[in-house]
Protein backbone atom coordinates (compact mmCIF):
# COMPACT_ATOMS: atom_id res chain seq x y z
CA UNK A 1 0.00 0.00 0.00
CA UNK A 2 2.96 2.68 1.15
CA UNK A 3 4.47 3.99 -1.95
CA UNK A 4 2.86 1.45 -3.64
CA UNK A 5 -0.40 2.10 -4.79
CA UNK A 6 -0.80 5.70 -2.63
CA UNK A 7 2.10 8.31 -1.79
CA UNK A 8 1.47 7.69 1.83
CA UNK A 9 5.71 7.96 2.56
CA UNK A 10 5.69 11.53 2.61
CA UNK A 11 3.00 11.43 5.34
CA UNK A 12 5.27 9.00 7.10
CA UNK A 13 8.14 11.08 7.01
CA UNK A 14 6.08 13.91 8.72
CA UNK A 15 4.62 11.57 11.30
CA UNK A 16 7.96 10.06 11.80
CA UNK A 17 9.97 13.18 12.30
CA UNK A 18 7.30 14.88 14.16
CA UNK A 19 7.66 11.93 16.88
CA UNK A 20 11.22 12.24 16.43
CA UNK A 21 11.18 15.60 17.97
CA UNK A 22 8.82 14.52 20.75
CA UNK A 23 11.63 12.53 21.87
CA UNK A 24 13.80 15.47 21.31
CA UNK A 25 16.19 14.61 18.83
CA UNK A 26 16.32 14.98 15.00
CA UNK A 27 16.20 11.83 12.86
CA UNK A 28 18.71 11.26 10.54
CA UNK A 29 17.91 10.60 6.37
CA UNK A 30 19.84 7.39 6.75
CA UNK A 31 17.23 5.75 9.77
CA UNK A 32 14.23 7.13 7.75
CA UNK A 33 15.29 5.06 4.54
CA UNK A 34 15.69 2.14 6.89
CA UNK A 35 12.23 2.20 8.19
CA UNK A 36 10.82 2.19 4.24
CA UNK A 37 8.82 -0.55 4.61
CA UNK A 38 9.18 -1.67 7.99
CA UNK A 39 6.61 -2.64 11.03
CA UNK A 40 6.44 -0.51 13.76
CA UNK A 41 8.34 -2.19 15.97
CA UNK A 42 11.32 -2.59 13.90
CA UNK A 43 10.60 1.03 12.96
CA UNK A 44 10.35 2.46 16.93
CA UNK A 45 13.71 0.63 17.15
CA UNK A 46 15.64 2.24 14.52
CA UNK A 47 14.42 5.60 15.20
CA UNK A 48 15.51 4.90 19.07
CA UNK A 49 18.65 3.70 18.39
CA UNK A 50 19.56 6.37 15.75
CA UNK A 51 18.45 9.08 18.72
CA UNK A 52 20.54 7.08 20.67
CA UNK A 53 17.52 6.66 23.27
CA UNK A 54 17.35 3.76 25.63
CA UNK A 55 14.42 0.96 24.47
CA UNK A 56 12.46 1.97 27.57
CA UNK A 57 9.33 0.32 26.89
CA UNK A 58 6.96 2.71 28.76
CA UNK A 59 8.50 5.50 25.99
CA UNK A 60 8.84 3.33 23.38
CA UNK A 61 4.65 2.84 24.08
CA UNK A 62 4.19 6.66 24.39
CA UNK A 63 6.25 7.33 21.12
CA UNK A 64 4.31 4.82 19.21
CA UNK A 65 0.81 6.19 20.38
CA UNK A 66 2.16 9.78 19.11
CA UNK A 67 3.20 8.93 16.16
CA UNK A 68 -0.46 6.78 14.92
CA UNK A 69 -2.41 9.62 16.37
CA UNK A 70 -0.51 12.07 13.85
CA UNK A 71 -0.47 9.79 11.06
CA UNK A 72 -3.98 8.97 11.28
CA UNK A 73 -4.94 12.62 11.23
CA UNK A 74 -2.57 12.83 8.48
CA UNK A 75 -4.39 10.11 6.58
CA UNK A 76 -7.74 11.59 7.31
CA UNK A 77 -6.97 14.90 4.98
CA UNK A 78 -6.55 11.89 1.82
CA UNK A 79 -3.29 9.95 0.90
CA UNK A 80 -2.66 10.56 -3.49
CA UNK A 81 -2.37 7.76 -5.51
CA UNK A 82 0.79 6.55 -7.05
CA UNK A 83 1.10 7.17 -10.63
CA UNK A 84 -0.88 4.37 -12.39
CA UNK A 85 -1.62 2.96 -9.23
CA UNK A 86 -5.69 3.28 -9.21
CA UNK A 87 -5.65 2.08 -13.31
CA UNK A 88 -3.64 -0.95 -12.81
CA UNK A 89 -6.64 -1.86 -10.00
CA UNK A 90 -9.10 -1.52 -12.43
CA UNK A 91 -7.07 -3.47 -14.81
CA UNK A 92 -6.47 -6.29 -12.47
CA UNK A 93 -10.00 -6.43 -11.79
CA UNK A 94 -11.17 -6.26 -15.38
CA UNK A 95 -8.52 -9.65 -15.93
CA UNK A 96 -10.87 -11.36 -13.49
CA UNK A 97 -7.71 -11.30 -11.30
CA UNK A 98 -8.46 -11.71 -7.44
CA UNK A 99 -5.94 -9.85 -5.66
CA UNK A 100 -4.58 -8.90 -1.95
CA UNK A 101 -3.71 -6.17 -0.03
CA UNK A 102 0.06 -7.24 1.67
CA UNK A 103 0.27 -4.48 3.85
CA UNK A 104 3.27 -3.77 7.00
CA UNK A 105 0.31 -0.97 8.49
CA UNK A 106 -1.25 -1.81 11.33
CA UNK A 107 -4.98 -2.53 10.55
CA UNK A 108 -6.89 0.88 11.79
CA UNK A 109 -4.91 3.27 9.61
CA UNK A 110 -5.20 0.81 6.35
CA UNK A 111 -8.85 1.11 7.41
CA UNK A 112 -8.62 4.77 6.76
CA UNK A 113 -6.53 4.66 3.27
CA UNK A 114 -9.05 1.90 2.40
CA UNK A 115 -11.85 4.53 2.36
CA UNK A 116 -10.14 6.51 0.14
CA UNK A 117 -8.73 3.42 -1.96
CA UNK A 118 -11.86 1.72 -2.29
CA UNK A 119 -12.22 -1.98 -0.90
CA UNK A 120 -13.85 -2.87 -3.61
CA UNK A 121 -10.21 -3.34 -5.44
CA UNK A 122 -9.07 -6.19 -3.14
CA UNK A 123 -10.07 -10.01 -2.44
CA UNK A 124 -8.19 -9.95 0.86
CA UNK A 125 -6.45 -7.58 3.19
CA UNK A 126 -3.32 -8.69 5.40
CA UNK A 127 -2.06 -5.79 7.84
CA UNK A 128 1.08 -5.77 9.70
CA UNK A 129 -0.35 -6.39 12.72
CA UNK A 130 -2.35 -9.21 11.92
CA UNK A 131 0.88 -11.62 11.76
CA UNK A 132 3.31 -12.96 13.63
CA UNK A 133 6.23 -11.96 11.74
CA UNK A 134 5.64 -9.03 9.54
CA UNK A 135 7.69 -7.78 6.29
CA UNK A 136 10.51 -8.92 5.69
CA UNK A 137 9.35 -11.67 6.76
CA UNK A 138 7.39 -14.31 4.91
CA UNK A 139 4.03 -14.89 6.67
CA UNK A 140 2.30 -11.82 5.38
CA UNK A 141 2.23 -12.56 2.26
CA UNK A 142 2.00 -16.86 2.75
CA UNK A 143 -1.47 -15.50 5.07
CA UNK A 144 -2.62 -13.33 1.87
CA UNK A 145 -1.74 -16.35 -0.23
CA UNK A 146 -3.82 -18.93 2.16
CA UNK A 147 -6.56 -16.40 2.39
CA UNK A 148 -6.66 -16.09 -1.44
CA UNK A 149 -7.05 -20.28 -1.88
CA UNK A 150 -3.38 -20.52 -4.15
CA UNK A 151 0.09 -21.11 -3.50
CA UNK A 152 2.21 -17.92 -3.19
CA UNK A 153 4.12 -19.78 -5.83
CA UNK A 154 1.47 -18.66 -7.88
CA UNK A 155 1.41 -15.32 -7.45
CA UNK A 156 3.36 -12.13 -8.57
CA UNK A 157 3.55 -9.51 -5.75
CA UNK A 158 4.05 -5.86 -6.51
CA UNK A 159 5.85 -3.90 -4.64
CA UNK A 160 8.44 -0.83 -3.71
CA UNK A 161 10.37 -1.50 -0.87
CA UNK A 162 13.74 -3.86 -0.61
CA UNK A 163 11.68 -4.79 2.58
CA UNK A 164 8.49 -5.87 0.90
CA UNK A 165 10.47 -7.23 -1.92
CA UNK A 166 12.40 -9.70 0.10
CA UNK A 167 8.78 -10.72 2.28
CA UNK A 168 7.69 -11.73 -1.65
CA UNK A 169 10.57 -13.45 -2.72
CA UNK A 170 10.61 -15.60 1.13
CA UNK A 171 7.02 -16.51 0.47
CA UNK A 172 7.71 -18.12 -2.95
CA UNK A 173 6.12 -15.52 -5.34
CA UNK A 174 7.34 -13.67 -8.18
CA UNK A 175 7.88 -9.83 -7.80
CA UNK A 176 6.95 -6.75 -9.67
CA UNK A 177 9.33 -3.84 -8.08
CA UNK A 178 7.96 -0.17 -8.64
CA UNK A 179 10.84 1.51 -6.80
CA UNK A 180 9.37 5.07 -4.72
CA UNK A 181 11.27 6.90 -2.35
CA UNK A 182 14.58 4.05 -2.35
CA UNK A 183 16.71 2.20 -4.47
CA UNK A 184 15.84 -1.63 -5.03
CA UNK A 185 18.47 -3.78 -5.76
CA UNK A 186 17.77 -6.02 -9.05
CA UNK A 187 18.06 -9.51 -8.51
CA UNK A 188 16.88 -13.19 -8.96
CA UNK A 189 12.59 -13.40 -8.27
CA UNK A 190 12.46 -9.69 -9.58
CA UNK A 191 11.45 -7.71 -12.50
CA UNK A 192 12.26 -3.84 -11.90
CA UNK A 193 9.58 -1.46 -13.61
CA UNK A 194 9.79 2.58 -13.35
CA UNK A 195 5.94 2.65 -12.50
CA UNK A 196 2.51 1.17 -12.79
CA UNK A 197 1.54 3.63 -15.83
CA UNK A 198 -0.01 1.87 -18.82
CA UNK A 199 0.24 -1.67 -17.42
CA UNK A 200 -1.43 -4.27 -19.10
CA UNK A 201 -2.12 -8.01 -18.25
CA UNK A 202 0.28 -8.59 -20.61
CA UNK A 203 2.85 -6.57 -18.52
CA UNK A 204 1.25 -9.04 -15.93
CA UNK A 205 1.75 -12.42 -17.56
CA UNK A 206 5.64 -11.77 -19.01
CA UNK A 207 6.79 -10.33 -15.19
CA UNK A 208 5.54 -13.66 -13.96
CA UNK A 209 7.24 -15.68 -16.96
CA UNK A 210 10.67 -13.65 -16.64
CA UNK A 211 10.78 -15.14 -12.71
CA UNK A 212 9.22 -18.14 -13.03
CA UNK A 213 10.02 -19.29 -16.57
CA UNK A 214 6.54 -20.77 -16.57
CA UNK A 215 3.65 -19.80 -19.23
CA UNK A 216 1.09 -17.48 -17.01
CA UNK A 217 -2.63 -18.52 -17.45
Amino acid sequence: MDGTLVDSEKVWTVSLHETAAWLGGELSVAAREDMIGSNMSRTLTIMFDDLGLPHDPDRMAGAERFMNERTERLFAQGLEWRPGALEALRMVRAAGWRNALVTNTERFLTEMALDGIGREHFAVTVCGDEVEHPKPAADPYLRAAALLGVDAAECLAVEDSPTGSLAAQRAGAAVLVVPCDIPVPAGPGRVLRESLVGLTPTDIRQAYRLVTGERAA
